[in-house]
C-alpha cells in the first residue's frame, strides 16, 4: 500500500495529473465513468465517478441505503504557475517568469530539481481540447550565493517576480509555447503549466519509518480516500470529492466552493427516481468529512503547538478543532467519527492551533456553504506542510485507509439533530 502511495504522489506532479491517477485505479477497480454532458444511467450496485475540468473528481458506490457518507479532499498544492510568454533573458541564460501558486514556503524551492507539467489547450478544426503534459527536462531557481547576501542565514524576504525565476537554458531561443507544442503534437492556443517539484519520495530514519515527499498535503488524503471507496461496503452511497484549488481559495467551477458535489448528488437521486424532499432528507442523514492534513509537534519546536493537544507523527489520524470554525467539527461530529475509528481500531488524536497563532482553513466550511451537512476535519500529521517536500510517517497512512473505509461503509441515521444512529460492518464485527 505505501509503494503505491509513493508512485502515486510521484506521478500526480499537478492536480490534472492526480486525477488522472485516480481514475486509473477507479477503472481498474470496475468503476464507470459518467459525463457531466449526457443522461446518467445508475443502478443499485453500481460504481460510478464524474470528472470536471479534468482536476476534480466526484465517485460514489450505490447501496441500499440512501444518504451519502461523504470523504472530501484536495487534488492542488502550492507550487509556481509558469505566465503565458514569460520566457526573458538575463546573464546570458533564458529564465522562465512565474508566479506563486498558493502559500509555500519559497526558500525549499530554491537550488531543488524540478519539472514543467501540467495541461496544453489545443485546437483541430472546431475541436478545441486539453492534453496532460510533461515535460523531460529537469529546471532549478538558482538562490544567490551567501558571498553576495551575508544576511542570508538571518532570513531573508524573497520576491517571487524576482527570486523565483526558473533558470531554463544557456542562451536563449527557448520558448516554453513551442516546448509545450512539440509535447502535444500540434497547435497549442494556451496552457496551464505549473513549475513542481521533481524529488521522488523517499523513505527515511533508522526504520524507514518516515516518507518525504512533494504534495504529502493534501495527495494523502486523496490517495486514501480512493484506497477506502475501493474497499468500501456500500451500505448506503458512499461518495468521495476530489476538489481542486483548496490552495487558492476554492472558489472556482471545480472547488468546494462550487456546486460540483451538490451537482453529482442531485443528478445521482433523480437517477435513482428520488424526489427533491427525500433528497433533502438524505442530507440530513448524511455525513461530511474533511479530509486534510495537520500540523504534526515539530521536534525542534515543540513550543509552536499547543501544549494540552500533541500531535504526533505515528499517532494516527488527526480530528481537527477551531472554536471560530476555521475547521467545521463539532462535539457530535466528532464523537461520530472517533465513535467508528474506535470500533474499527484505528488510532486516532485531537488536534488544536495554540489560542496565540492563527489557524488556516480547509474545503470543510466551503463545502458546507454548498451542501450543509454534518461535517467533521480530520486528517494527517506531517512536519513541513507546504514546503518543497514534506514529511509524515507512513504508518498513519495505514490508519486512514482503515479509518476512511469505516466512514464510507457506514450509514449515519438521525432521529433529531442531537442522536444519530450509525450502522456499520465494524460494529456487527
Amino acid at each position: 500500500m505505501i509503494d503505491k502511495l509513493t508512485e502515486s504522489l510521484y506521478r500526480s506532479k499537478t492536480a490534472y495529473h492526480a486525477v488522472a491517477v485516480a481514475q486509473e485505479y477507479l477503472l481498474a477497480a470496475g468503476f464507470e465513468k459518467l459525463e457531466e454532458t449526457a443522461a446518467w444511467q445508475i443502478k443499485k450496485g453500481g460504481k460510478y465517478f464524474v470528472v470536471r475540468d479534468g482536476s476534480a473528481m466526484v465517485a460514489f458506490k450505490v447501496g441500499e441505503g440512501f444518504s451519502f457518507p461523504i470523504v472530501a479532499s484536495h487534488t492542488d498544492s502550492p507550487c509556481f504557475k509558469i505566465k503565458l510568454n514569460g520566457e526573458n533573458s538575463s546573464a546570458g541564460c533564458t529564465r522562465i517568469n512565474v508566479e506563486k501558486y498558493g502559500g509555500l514556503l519559497m526558500y525549499t524551492w530554491l537550488d531543488a530539481p524540478v519539472k514543467i507539467a501540467g495541461r496544453v489547450i489545443t485546437a483541430d478544426g472546431g475541436k478545441v481540447s486539453s492534453k496532460l503534459v510533461e515535460f523531460d527536462e529537469t529546471f532549478v531557481i538558482p538562490s544567490v550565493a551567501i558571498h553576495y547576501n551575508r544576511t542570508a542565514n538571518d532570513g531573508v524576504k524573497f520576491n517571487p517576480q524576482v527570486d523565483m525565476q526558473v533558470l531554463a537554458a544557456l542562451g536563449d531561443g527557448k520558448n516554453v509555447m513551442r516546448e509545450a507544442e512539440e509535447k502535444a503534437d500540434g497547435k497549442v492556443l494556451d496552457y496551464d503549466l505549473f513549475v513542481t517539484a521533481e524529488q521522488k519520495p523517499f523513505k527515511c530514519g533508522f526504520n524507514e519509518e518516515f516518507i518525504c515527499a512533494p504534495r504529502l498535503d493534501n495527495l494523502t488524503s486523496v490517495f486514501s480516500s480512493v484506497e477506502a471507496l475501493i474497499r468500501a461496503d456500500a451500505s448506503a452511497i458512499p461518495t468521495i470529492y476530489l476538489a481542486d484549488n483548496e490552495e487558492v481559495g476554492s472558489r472556482t467551477k471545480q472547488g468546494a466552493g462550487s456546486s460540483f458535489l451538490r451537482d453529482v448528488l442531485l443528478r445521482v437521486s433523480y437517477a435513482l427516481g428520488k424526489t427533491e424532499e427525500e433528497f433533502r432528507i438524505a442530507l440530513g442523514n448524511s455525513f461530511f468529512v474533511s479530509c486534510d492534513n495537520a500540523h504534526g509537534v515539530h521536534p525542534n519546536h515543540p513550543e509552536l503547538s499547543d501544549s494540552d493537544n500533541k500531535v504526533l507523527l505515528g499517532g494516527g489520524m488527526v480530528i481537527k478543532h477551531h472554536a471560530n470554525q476555521n475547521y467545521t467539527t463539532d462535539a457530535l461530529s466528532s464523537a461520530l467519527f472517533k465513535h467508528l475509528l474506535d470500533a474499527a481500531g484505528v488510532k486516532r488524536q485531537d488536534f488544536f492551533m495554540r489560542s496565540d497563532l492563527a489557524a488556516g482553513g480547509t474545503l470543510g466550511a466551503i463545502s458546507s456553504a454548498q451542501l450543509s451537512v454534518r461535517s467533521v476535519d480530520v486528517g494527517l500529521a506531517q512536519l513541513g506542510m507546504h514546503s518543497y517536500s514534506e514529511t509524515f510517517a507512513s504508518a498513519d497512512y495505514i490508519e486512514a485507509v482503515r479509518g476512511l473505509t469505516a466512514v464510507l461503509s457506514a450509514e449515519f441515521l438521525a432521529e433529531n439533530y442531537s442522536t444519530v444512529n450509525v450502522k456499520s460492518p465494524v460494529f456487527r464485527a
